[in-house]
């Protein structure tokens, strides 16, 4: 016997009244009050801090609300785990995924759910589901790959087929439409068309103010945990929601012309394996110049992820070259490429750039703790290292209760100033900077940019590589597009069209 395909929970509207959310120091909800309505796209944005997830995590059963009320078409709902929220039709995309590495994309799938062969696991009944929502939705997946193998892209798509598969009427989804070329975020918005047509409710949080504007029925802006207001989103400009988010203007960033230097980061025939024994890159040649942006572009998974690791010493190069300065440092090890003059932020910054339960002193000291100028004969200096943690905390504006207190408790924006400020602190030579703002918010995501630019005017060389194509084009003083492990063409400031660089992130080549 085969279980029955789990279909769509009709959710007419979703109240949250009122909701008051507190944790030790800080009101992360104030009196907030939302409202989600089928067949509609309700997009919620505000800086990190500002009590975004924290809502969406008491809609989906995470947290409790300390007052107020959940209400689902009418009728209180009071929502003591996600399997509850499920249970109702709620369905959540989150921003920290929330898979098991080790399992297949058909198990993480098939958790928490009844087999049709009990006690046995069904997972070849659980893998067609797959395979139709994937060519439903457009969200292509191979249900027998493990998660761990997976670009980020991917684990993301994974998560949306679990909201669908377990038939969410409700879908909060954070940042869709990062991992997408142009082309394919427009493939994506006819789809969302589709669901909410279909009567699905979402939630969209993105930091894309011009996709918010095209996708959206109704904004609902948060800042310092409460809401400053909804509105229908064609009744909004751009100027009034940036506003409305960090309570001042913000202009766009005007990047001048510099003078550029010799080439100090050379890469030549690099070549490295995938996760899957494939070859994820495949020749790649690139020059970075000092005082020059570098920006790499591409689909997720096509060789971003593998570059990046290979060039800060975390992949295995299995042929080609890499020199910074004319200095062979292919086969070198973290701490001689530190020597040398290279940065690192890397993609994962909770799991390659932080340890989540040390404190932000502890984490700023990670690379440097050995450092003279705060060690004592076999000591550390500790009175040095609160002076200098306190120092960044205030040059790098990061908002931090104390510097002993542990980075997992940081927003992601918070987090990745530490990085970026441990990172640059050493004043590199050449910087490899991984997705610097994804998941972060338009003021750290613009302060971002600003210390980037600054590193760019000191003459550092930058590799910048995102999956934003509007960052790439603000920032980059070349674009470089990669597909399939190989570059498809580099392009000047002027040459990198939205159009030109869809086309190359799709295999077709500059003409």
């Amino acid at each position: 016997m085969t279980l029955p395909e789990p279909k769509q929970k009709h959710i007419q509207r979703i109240e949250m009244r009122d909701i008051v959310k507190r944790f030790p120091g800080v009101v992360a909800n104030n009196k907030v009050n939302l409202q989600i309505n089928a067949g509609e796209v309700h997009a919620l944005l505000g800086e990190n801090g500002a009590g975004k997830s924290t809502l969406m995590r008491q809609l989906y059963g995470l947290y409790r609300p300390d007052e107020g009320q959940i209400l689902v078409n009418d009728k209180p709902q009071v929502f003591h785990s996600p399997a509850d929220a499920i249970l109702a039709g709620i369905g959540m995309i989150h921003q920290h995924f929330m898979l098991v590495p080790t399992l297949s994309v058909a198990e993480n799938v098939a958790l928490g759910l009844q087999s049709s062969h009990e006690p046995l696991l069904d997972l070849q009944n659980v893998s067609q589901r797959i395979e139709k929502l994937s060519q439903a939705y457009g969200l292509k997946v191979e249900p027998d790959a493990y998660i761990w193998q997976l670009s980020v892209g991917e684990q993301q798509r994974v998560e949306i087929i679990k909201a669908l598969y377990r038939g969410a009427g409700i879908i909060i989804l954070d940042e869709p439409t990062a991992v997408l070329t142009p082309q394919e975020v427009n493939d994506l918005f006819v789809t969302l068309k589709r669901m909410t047509s279909e009567g699905h409710g979402l939630v969209f949080i993105s930091h894309k103010l011009h996709e918010v504007m095209a996708i959206s029925d109704q904004v609902t802006v948060l800042r310092d945990g409460q809401s400053m207001g909804t509105r229908p989103a064609k009744g909004v400009t751009r100027d009034e929601m940036v506003k409305m988010m960090v309570g001042r203007e913000v202009k766009p960033l005007a990047p001048q012309p510099v003078q550029t230097g010799e080439v100090c980061l050379q890469i030549s025939g690099l070549r490295a394996a995938g996760d899957r024994e494939t070859e994820a890159l495949r020749g790649v040649d690139l020059n970075v110049h000092a005082g020059e942006i570098l920006g790499v572009a591409g689909v997720s998974g096509n060789g971003q992820r593998e570059l990046a690791q290979c060039l800060a010493g975390l992949r295995k190069v299995t042929g080609g070259r890499i020199l910074l300065n004319g200095q062979d440092i292919t086969q070198a090890s973290l701490q001689e490429r530190m020597a040398a003059g290279q940065s690192y932020i890397p993609e994962e910054r909770m799991r390659d750039g932080a340890i989540r339960e040390f404190s932000v002193q502890e984490n700023l000291f990670l690379r440097d703790h050995a450092a003279s100028a705060f060690t004592n004969g076999i000591f550390l200096h500790f009175a040095r290292m609160a002076a200098r943690t306190r120092e960044v905390i205030q040059q790098y504006s990061i908002k931090a209760p104390s510097a002993e207190t542990p980075i997992k408790n940081l927003s992601g924006g918070n987090i990745q100033k530490l990085i970026m400020a441990r990172e640059l602190s050493r004043q590199p030579k050449a910087l490899i900077a991984a997705q610097p703002t994804r998941g972060v918010d338009i003021g750290a995501t613009e302060y971002i940019h600003q210390r980037l630019l600054e590193q760019r005017a000191n003459g550092t060389a930058i590799l910048l590589i995102s999956e934003d194509l509007d960052e790439i084009r603000t920032l980059s003083d070349r674009v470089a597009v990669m597909y399939e492990g190989q570059m498809m063409g580099i392009l000047s400031r002027d040459e990198a069209s939205v159009e030109t660089i869809g086309l190359m992130m799709a295999g077709v080549a500059a003409t």
